[in-house]
């Protein structure tokens, strides 16, 4: 197999990512990620990130926002999910943890209890107990914490039950 690229050089990257940036929304991580498989020392690529940021094309905050909202309206994911999403894109906790805190425990619950009325419809249990275990497995893969699966699956009982 051949050399993974030519090599390329900081000016090179800078201009390439910051015309990424441009397009679409990302964070520092993501760049890093990038240089590093472009084999971009560490030193430029310290270099390019201050560029991307002090020239606003890279802004960690606003990619979480946008992130979080993204991955909660249209993903359906829970808390927990997000955080780890945000996590493996090496977004500090300092900067996802307020704007995670800055959504309402409502919304989470808006977001699961159609998702379990949906799953209930699907799923083949032989007890109560066994359908009850299956939903809180579903959507504990879907990042939501036990108090959020608890509150939906009792307003899901009461609504089934009338």
């Amino acid at each position: 197999m051949e050399d993974r690229q030519k090599q390329i050089t900081e000016e090179q990257a800078r201009t390439r990512l910051a015309a990424l940036c441009a397009r679409a929304e990302h964070c520092t991580g993501e760049m890093r990620e990038k240089m590093w498989r472009w084999g971009i020392a560490e030193d430029a690529q310290q270099r390019i990130v201050d560029y991307l940021v002090a020239n606003k094309y890279v802004d960690d905050e606003r990619f979480c926002r946008m992130f979080v909202r993204d991955k909660i309206t249209y993903n359906r994911w829970g808390r927990r999910k997000v955080e780890q999403a945000l996590m493996v894109k090496r977004i500090s906790s300092d900067i996802y943890k307020p704007i995670l805190d800055e959504v309402a425990a409502e919304d989470f619950t808006a977001v699961l209890r159609p998702l379990l009325e949906s799953k209930r419809r699907t799923l083949k249990a032989a007890t109560d107990y066994e359908l009850n275990m299956k939903l809180i497995k579903f959507a504990l893969s879907r990042g939501f914490d036990m108090e959020t699966i608890r509150k939906c699956l009792t307003d899901v009982d009461e609504f089934t039950e009338d």
